[in-house]
């Protein structure tokens, strides 16, 4: 579904609107990546795994921040409906915190396969997940994340993006080297406005949005008027310039 009416968002509102779902509206994180990997996964299997992921080789890409959570939460689904899913971190795995190290933590109960700094990634699989760094991007990708990008790069995989493309700057569009080329980009909540950018289009690739519950009275406290979005589905695709 293509929704034609879809305001956009700046990083800083978008800061904005984490801080407010948690502090004013008593949404936790952990709510949000739950819901931001559910419907990362879902866009997976429907876009990119043919309506079914049983037996699909899935490498997810998981840095250390709300953007790996989500990306943790989709390889948990994903191995429920019957993929083959390894999970390739950014750093060590003591060195995760908070829910993403929850959500990690659930993973290796599981005995979903985690492949830490220098461990060899699978020669082949059918789909990446990008879920390295979302909009607390902050200059280039540096060390294992610049180097699990250009991996990325190199595969001959299609690329599924959470929020941003790993390596492109959500508040300009400015596109560090390296960036992931993404086939698709799972936006969350509104989209941002570098997305949208020109220099960002071959980055970014479809761009689809995903509900993560933000009530619209947030919204209307900081001046944005946005229509029921998500009456019928929880991803809509975003058209672009």
């Amino acid at each position: 579904m293509t929704h034609p009416s879809i305001p956009t968002l700046t990083t800083v509102q978008m800061i904005e609107v984490d801080r407010a779902m948690m502090d004013d509206y008593h949404i936790e994180l952990l709510q949000m990546m739950e819901n931001a990997g559910r419907n990362l996964a879902h866009l997976a299997r429907q876009c990119f795994l043919g309506g079914d992921p049983r037996s699909k080789h899935v490498i997810v890409l998981a840095g250390t921040g709300g953007n790996g959570g989500g990306g943790l939460v989709a390889a948990r689904r994903l191995h429920n409906w019957g993929a083959q899913v390894a999970v390739a971190l950014t750093k060590a795995v003591e060195t995760y915190r908070g829910v993403p190290a929850h959500q990690l933590d659930i993973l290796q109960r599981m005995g979903i396969s985690i492949l830490e700094p220098g461990a060899p990634l699978p020669p082949t699989c059918d789909l990446i997940l990008d879920t390295l760094i979302g909009y607390s991007l902050s200059g280039a990708p540096r060390g294992e994340t610049a180097t699990l990008i250009r991996w990325a790069n190199a595969q001959a995989a299609p690329a599924l993006s959470l929020d941003t493309p790993s390596g492109l700057d959500t508040a300009s569009g400015q596109v560090y080297q390296p960036t992931i080329r993404a086939d698709a980009t799972l936006t969350l909540a509104l989209p941002k406005t570098g997305l949208l950018t020109p220099q960002a289009a071959s980055y970014v690739g479809e761009l689809y949005l995903a509900d993560i519950s933000v009530p619209p009275e947030l919204y209307a406290s900081m001046g944005i008027s946005v229509p029921p979005l998500f009456a019928e589905t929880d991803i809509i695709r975003v058209p672009q310039p």
